[in-house]
């Protein structure tokens, strides 16, 4: 990779940094990103089930977003999830939960 692509790279995640995330505090089990959309019936259950179970999570409402972090985000989005489907939740920067899959998500609350 050249060296002024790694500078470009720091530079989108510095950007990508600045969308509005939501807390919700809990006991850390793991760090937890919850891509959703504020109409998905799905979404809310995942953020109720871990707000129940205690554990801290961020969020992002995608629908909420400006378009320039909407694009953003998309694409964030689409390298773990290709199809774009909500809710995607990120564990730890390396696992990828898609869907509300209720085992999984307990699991991470059990770290």
């Amino acid at each position: 990779m050249e060296r002024g692509s790694y500078a470009r790279q720091a530079a989108r995640r510095k950007e990508y940094a600045a969308v509005k995330k939501t807390h919700v505090d809990g006991r850390h089990a793991a760090d937890v990103l919850i891509y959703a959309l504020s109409t998905c019936g799905w979404c809310r259950k995942t953020k109720e089930l871990l707000k129940e179970l205690g554990v801290e999570y961020d969020y992002i409402d995608v629908d909420a977003l400006e378009p320039d972090d909407y694009e953003q985000v998309k694409a964030e989005i689409q390298k773990w999830n290709p199809m774009g489907s909500f809710p995607t939740i990120i564990v730890d920067d390396r696992e990828c939960i898609i869907g509300f899959q209720e085992d999984k998500i307990r699991s991470v609350a059990e770290r």
